[in-house]
């Protein structure tokens, strides 16, 4: 029964993914590959370690709101911790997720944003899908009130979520728990960064219906949170 309704869910956030237009057809690219991925490519992601060389106490304290970036690009080894330590599948019988969501309802939706393209993280398959085949940070920092200096940052993930989802349940308390769900899954991708050596930052001021239509964000997905990601131009932790 648990599998069941563990398949039930991945085949309900595919086909909303599918509706949605983010997956549009599937390709063979990866992060490392050759080939430029176009709208509707599958990336696929290296496998996320469960165990690493720093301590959860190391990474809270390592951890400081970075502004400033070097020129370095991140591996793809990189992307796929970040992103699984946000939202990654860990228990995969029962679909549960890296941070807590209200009864499991995870209305929770992360784009990432990089100089070659804007994609859409799925957990289930733990792959990005291409949304758009351009660099979409100039067009997030003009809606962050013109916060340049994240436009220098490799790769900028946007925290969005579907509401409805977890309102179905819980009504207008879903307004209540949604922010606290993006509030922990951010949490996991900063510490993660800090745990890696690299340095992000919580960016909050930002117009939403700009940031919606930059992401070409579907009906009812609600953009909560951006966190630039790269590596600090000055070393955080003597």
């Amino acid at each position: 029964m648990i599998a069941l309704r563990a398949a039930i869910r991945i085949i309900l956030v595919l086909s909303a993914l599918i509706s949605s237009g983010a997956v549009a057809r599937q390709g063979g690219g990866s992060m490392g590959g050759a080939s430029r991925p176009g709208a509707g490519d599958t990336i696929s992601l290296p496998p996320a370690p469960t165990r690493g060389t720093v301590s959860i106490e190391e990474a809270i304290w390592w951890r400081r709101s970075v502004r400033t970036f070097t020129d370095q690009a991140p591996t793809p080894e990189v992307v796929s911790k970040l992103l699984w330590a946000a939202q990654g599948i860990t228990e995969p019988a029962q679909g549960l997720r890296s941070a807590p969501s209200a009864g499991g309802t995870y209305p929770i939706e992360i784009f990432l944003a990089t100089p070659e393209y804007c994609a859409q993280y799925v957990p289930e398959r733990h792959c990005l899908v291409i949304r758009m085949r351009e660099d979409v940070r100039p067009a997030l920092v003009k809606a962050a009130l013109d916060q340049s200096w994240f436009a220098k940052a490799p790769l900028v993930f946007v925290f969005t979520a579907v509401v409805s989802r977890t309102a179905r349940r819980y009504e207008e308390r879903a307004n209540l728990y949604v922010p606290i769900e993006v509030g922990c899954a951010s949490e996991n991708l900063m510490l993660e960064a800090a745990a890696l050596g690299w340095g992000s930052v919580a960016v909050g001021a930002f117009r939403d219906r700009e940031v919606s239509e930059a992401l070409e964000l579907p009906r009812g997905w609600e953009p909560y949170l951006i966190v630039p990601v790269g590596m600090p131009a000055k070393r955080m932790v003597d």
